[in-house]
């Protein structure tokens, strides 16, 4: 009798045991896989038709176009040559000759009815309704102005990558805002706090001009940033890189085309969570699908 109930207890243990071991090990599995995940891009369409080196993508959701600036010539020299031609959403051209006669244009950004561009030394204003150039201001000690943003109130912040500094702009009249930004290049104004994509790291720089470390181990220098929520980022190289940076600020690479395009200043639709990648040398945008 004793032995009949060991052997009981024995049966009991080793299925409980063996449901206990097996759901440890799904659960681990599952974890793994929680944790494997990864975002990716999913191509959706390329446009390629009159679009001479383009740098810089800017989504404007109310009116569904894609501002894109287009440097046609060589990135640093002033030759008239530079535009802004406007695509629609689905990548057809809507006005090719939008805004002519800029100088190597690239970095955009939106406050009310006015475009702003960066062009090499000079931040050009652009009425939106009509195209018409409202305003350029010089700033005398700019070498190569790169990208903007511009905050709630409608003060620009401007990225010079060949001198390390970053421009405030209010009213008219700029100053030096933050110097010995290594090779500041992307820009994003979010809440209180300005991102910066300097050298191969994601900065963040508070209303005291405090500067968090955000992420760090970008392959190439950065160049592009946008936000996609959830404190996290998409961000590009221009050498031809796709990075996604998330809120612990580890990166994943989700884009590695060195070698055979480049990956310029994006544009995102956070509506529909896709981004527009300008390719600069190969002369098209591409949109993928943030997935």
């Amino acid at each position: 009798m004793r032995s009949k109930f060991i052997k009981v207890i024995q049966f009991y243990i080793f299925n409980y045991m063996r449901h206990f071991l097996l759901g440890l090990f799904t659960a681990v599995l599952f974890a793994g896989s929680i944790k494997a995940q990864t975002k990716n891009l999913e191509k959706i369409w390329e446009a390629k038709e009159d679009l001479p080196i383009p740098e810089s993508v800017l989504y404007k959701g109310d009116t569904k176009e894609l501002y894109v600036s287009l440097i046609d010539g060589v990135g640093n020299v002033k030759d008239g040559k530079g535009g802004i031609a406007i695509l629609n959403l689905d990548g057809t051209m809507k006005n090719a000759n939008w805004v002519t006669g800029l100088n190597a244009p690239k970095g955009l950004a939106v406050f009310k009815n006015t475009l702003y561009v960066a062009d090499i030394t000079a931040v050009v204003s652009i009425d939106l309704p009509t195209g018409k150039v409202k305003n350029k201001l010089e700033i005398d000690e700019a070498v190569f102005l790169n990208d903007l943003t511009v905050d709630n109130n409608g003060t620009l912040y401007a990225s010079d990558t060949r001198t390390n500094k970053i421009y405030q702009i209010k009213n008219n009249r700029y100053e030096l805002y933050i110097e010995n930004a290594t090779s500041a290049n992307g820009l994003k104004w979010i809440n209180k706090d300005l991102f910066v994509l300097a050298g191969t790291e994601l900065w963040k720089i508070d209303s005291k001009k405090q500067i968090t470390i955000v992420a760090k181990g970008l392959e190439k220098v950065g160049d592009g940033l946008e936000p996609i929520g959830n404190g996290e980022f998409i961000a590009t190289c221009w050498a031809g890189i796709i990075y996604h940076i998330k809120k612990d600020g580890s990166i994943e690479k989700l884009q590695d085309v060195q070698g055979k395009m480049n990956t310029a200043d994006l544009g995102y639709n956070p509506q529909k969570r896709i981004i527009y990648i300008p390719t600069f040398n190969q002369n098209s945008v591409i949109a993928y699908q943030l997935k």
